[in-house]
């Protein structure tokens, strides 16, 4: 029987990353493990153990992978849009388009990983982290500049209009998702664009 080409491996395993990705969303990071997965792709577990050697790779990838689509999703089309506040205000519309389009079938994926690993120790608890620490300073550097212009108040400390953008993203996301909420995210826009100073 031949050889799998590199390509070939590296397709099957984006595919099998990206399956898990959807899986991760509904059913949290822990939810996903090589037997699962395996089944769900009709592949051999020893298939998939060769292309991610173990759970927790497999988990790592598939957050990786889950903050490559919400990069590509809210960051890349906003960084078009002048550095400052109208950076922030296109990093605002997007997050909320992204939300709303169901990329994720379990909502905000970042906040749900949040929520798994706030208090478990470890190489993924450790990357979610590292994950809101790059945003909240991608959205720190936003607002700097924004002061800086004059177009938010000398007197706001940009650290918090990360934190409340950030806080405010994550909090829509459940209302939407846990209360059935149809409005959480015309209410979690509206007080975004008022963190900013912007008119709902």
């Amino acid at each position: 029987m031949p050889r799998r080409s590199a390509a070939d491996v590296a397709d099957s395993r984006a595919s099998a990353v990206s399956a898990a990705v959807d899986l991760a969303s509904v059913e949290g990071l822990e939810g996903i493990t090589i037997g699962r997965l395996a089944g769900e792709l009709s592949m051999s577990k020893s298939g998939l153990i060769g292309r991610f050697g173990d759970k927790e790779a497999l988990q790592r990838a598939v957050l990786q992978a889950a903050i490559e689509r919400f990069t590509d999703a809210v960051w890349r089309p906003a960084s078009a849009a002048e550095p400052g506040l109208a950076r922030l205000e296109a990093i605002v519309d997007a997050w909320i388009a992204h939300l709303r389009s169901g990329v994720f079938r379990g909502g905000c994926f970042v906040t749900t990983a949040s929520v798994e690993y706030d208090a478990r120790p470890g190489p993924l608890h450790d990357d979610v982290a590292a994950a809101v620490r790059r945003w909240l300073g991608v959205l720190t550097a936003e607002a700097q500049h924004a002061r800086d212009a004059g177009d938010l108040p000398p007197d706001r400390d940009p650290a918090d209009v990360a934190f409340e953008l950030h806080s405010l993203a994550s909090g829509g996301s459940v209302a939407g998702r846990l209360l059935g909420d149809d409005a959480a995210l015309d209410r979690t826009r509206a007080a975004m664009r008022r963190a900013l100073g912007l008119l709902p």
